[in-house]
């Protein structure tokens, strides 16, 4: 063990764990676009649908299968379409949109004190200390999904929002993993060691394997994969609050893997042994 962690990685009960709301609130409807992201944002209930885009170069097949969608949800309105020209004005020229887009309110912000009295075994959740990139969030987003993370736990400064680039990278993973964005990202880390929740933080050079720290984890404690900014690493902070700091062993000297495929073969070595 490095760090802190010594001997078993502990396991807290019973203070409860609150969220933090930004105090610069962000505006309250969001463009997204994006064939993946536009089709799971309006096949999420809890996603209040605005308008929905679709440039006629793309073709009626598309219109009419988001008109589907929209009937099945019980929605009125249908969606409109207009030049590629417009899209781009309201998504930006630069974007890769595909020829649709909606503007719909912002997700409901996660209650991160639900999702630990939810949590048990098998429960898995992912921290982000200062990852900035909408890219590499994205495809952390994705992993999370095909991994079944309960929630992702992000700061609500130095992290990108709920932008339409980060919802495109995350290509409809950002409808199904909660993002919970907390004030103070290491206080609420300690907040989730005292839900019960075993904190692992990613390091490059740690003496601990993930695999080890696993196996020495209570059967049924839910898991908390920290990972922190590429360069700088995780804050001092944010490792004394990991119980365990572990790495990713490689064959070669090539320093260390980019953020989120690091995510990804932590979040795959997890479920691999058992949680």
């Amino acid at each position: 063990m490095t760090a802190r962690a010594r001997g078993k990685p502990r396991r807290h009960r019973g203070r409860p764990v609150t969220g933090s709301r930004s105090r610069h609130p962000a505006p309250s409807t969001v463009w997204l676009y994006g064939r993946h992201a536009v089709r799971a944002a309006l096949q999420n209930p809890k996603r209040d649908i605005r308008r929905v885009l679709v440039a006629r170069e793309a073709g009626s097949g598309l219109a009419e299968s988001l008109a589907r969608i929209l009937r099945r949800r019980g929605s009125a309105r249908s969606p409109e379409q207009r030049a590629r020209e417009d899209l781009d004005r309201l998504v930006g020229a630069g974007a890769a949109h595909q020829g649709v887009a909606l503007e719909a309110d912002r997700l409901p912000e996660p209650d991160l004190e639900q999702l630990c009295q939810a949590a048990g075994p098998g429960t898995v959740a992912v921290g982000l200390d200062r990852v900035t990139d909408p890219q590499n969030i994205g495809a952390i987003l994705r992993s999370a999904a095909a991994f079944d993370v309960a929630f992702l736990l992000m700061p609500d400064r130095h992290a990108p929002g709920e932008t339409a680039a980060l919802a495109k990278a995350a290509s409809g993973a950002l409808e199904s993993v909660p993002v919970v964005r907390a004030r103070r990202f290491a206080h609420t880390l300690g907040r989730l060691g005292g839900a019960g929740f075993v904190r692992l933080g990613l390091e490059p050079g740690a003496g601990d394997s993930l695999a080890s720290a696993m196996a020495r984890v209570d059967a049924g404690c839910p898991i908390a994969i920290v990972l922190g900014a590429e360069g700088s690493g995780l804050r001092p902070r944010t490792r004394a609050n990991c119980d365990a700091l572990i790495s990713i062993p490689m064959r070669n000297d090539l320093g260390s893997l980019n953020v989120s495929a690091a995510a990804a073969v932590a979040l795959y070595e997890v479920r691999r042994e058992g949680a």
